[in-house]
């Protein structure tokens, strides 16, 4: 009997809206306060946003050309195995389920619980836990019942929390007209770090805000038209990203200055709050457990492919090579992503350690691949089949340059911290020597 085979049903805005979905979460709720102590003034922190959105957009034109050549099931994984080899294949996978892709859904599953308590009295303690562990069940469902009713998830969280940033991004550009406008106030970083530490410690965190289109080609297996589909996907969906982000920004440091910036640990219900009133923050607070919700469901649905994939090609759990008789879907490797999360979720419970490591991580990552461009450029690798980024090879290689300058950087000025996010990354290599031995 033939095994099922995953489906071929998302279009580009089923893409648009998973990278969406994803991307936003609560990055740009939750880090703007953090990156304005390392900044004097608005006009610094502006560039450092500009600069890495420039960055984002030229990382989605490496990874759509990637998706097109090699339009598989798997994404990053597909890629550095075929670039690199099973050990590197193992290595990644690893660490996407030990860290960086189960790190974030336990964050935001506690973000998201924070900001319900602002509707449930005493969500603290067990209750507190036991409510998101319940949210990371939930998505765990949807996501089994089918690529369809994830999608849905996606979409209509999508809309949502989109909108909703766009009605407080252009609502507080027009009401700053008639308030106090305090772009130009300047204040000493507050952080102790020396320039270079602060500008390391920031670029970091405005990663953080980007992270998760890299994602999509996860699905491109599940893609009516990947070599189509992959490409509009990054652009349209990446230039709305960013143009939130900056009008958001914009609002934040316009109505609360540098100093109440740094002063609040939730901005954008802050400054609803100063324009609105109470009712504003309250929306805010269900546009934040939307954009959280979304986020994990988003990653939820692309990272358990990468489990998937994996154990297809004999470098995981056999018993993750398994899709759904009757959803067609990877849900046991869905299921070890859920669980896997709310071990985290129990173990470090703080949604701010997990992020510098995280990123770390998925900068060594996009390094390799962005190498992996260049050779399967060189080996014509996919050739026929594959959409060509604009600007090549100076683009990339910029590109490539930024992210080897950044990992080295926080090295030397950051290498305890390094030190300990490459050492979580490396408890892979063991066991990559007992599966690659039992699986040459």
């Amino acid at each position: 009997m033939q095994e099922p085979a995953l489906k071929k049903s998302l279009g580009t805005w089923d893409g648009i809206a998973l990278l969406i979905g994803i991307t936003i979460g609560s990055g740009i709720y939750s880090t703007p306060y953090l990156i304005a102590g390392h900044f004097p003034d608005f006009a610094s922190a502006a560039i450092a946003w500009v600069g890495v959105g420039a960055f984002v957009l030229v990382s989605g034109l490496v990874y759509a050309e990637l998706g097109t050549r090699l339009p598989a099931t798997g994404g990053e994984y597909v890629y550095i195995e075929k670039a690199y080899g099973k050990w590197a294949g193992f290595m990644f996978g690893w660490a996407q389920l030990f860290i960086i892709r189960t790190s974030p859904a336990a964050g935001l599953a506690i973000i998201a619980t924070d900001y319900i308590g602002f509707f449930v009295d005493d969500m603290v303690g067990m209750k507190h836990t036991l409510t998101a562990m319940g949210l990371l069940v939930v998505l765990g469902v949807f996501n089994v019942a089918g690529v369809r009713w994830a999608s849905l998830v996606n979409k209509t969280s999508t809309i949502v929390k989109v909108t909703g940033l766009i009605i407080f991004a252009v609502g507080g550009l027009y009401l700053l007209q008639h308030a106090f406008v305090r772009f130009d106030e300047v204040a000493p970083t507050s952080t102790g770090l020396s320039p270079t530490g602060n500008l390391i410690a920031a670029l970091f965190l405005i990663i953080f805000s980007h992270t998760g289109w890299d994602r999509v080609g996860y699905v491109a297996g599940e893609m009516k038209d990947p070599r189509r589909s992959l490409p509009r996907t990054m652009l349209i969906g990446l230039t709305l990203i960013l143009l939130i982000y900056w009008a958001v920004n914009a609002v934040y440091y316009g109505v609360l200055g540098v100093e109440g910036l740094r002063a609040t640990t939730t901005p954008a219900a802050t400054v609803m709050g100063q324009l609105v009133g109470h009712r504003g923050a309250a929306v805010i607070a269900i546009l934040a457990i939307v954009s959280a919700v979304g986020s994990i469901n988003g990653t939820m649905m692309a990272a358990s492919r990468v489990y998937y994939a994996m154990a297809r090609d004999g470098l995981f759990f056999k018993w993750l090579d398994h899709v759904h008789p009757r959803f067609r879907t990877p849900s046991r490797a869905v299921w070890a992503h859920v669980i896997w999360g709310g071990v985290i979720l129990l173990v470090r419970g703080n949604f701010s350690t997990i992020v510098a490591g995280m990123v770390f991580g998925v900068l060594i990552f996009y390094t390799l691949t962005g190498f992996a461009l260049f050779k399967f450029r060189r080996d014509k690798v996919g050739e026929e089949t594959a959409w060509r980024m604009p600007g090549f090879p100076w683009l990339p290689g910029i590109y490539l340059a930024a992210m080897v300058i950044l990992l080295v950087a926080r090295v030397i000025f950051e290498w305890q911290a390094s030190l300990a996010d490459f050492a979580f990354i490396a408890t892979g290599i063991p066991v990559s020597w007992y599966w690659l031995r039992k699986n040459p």
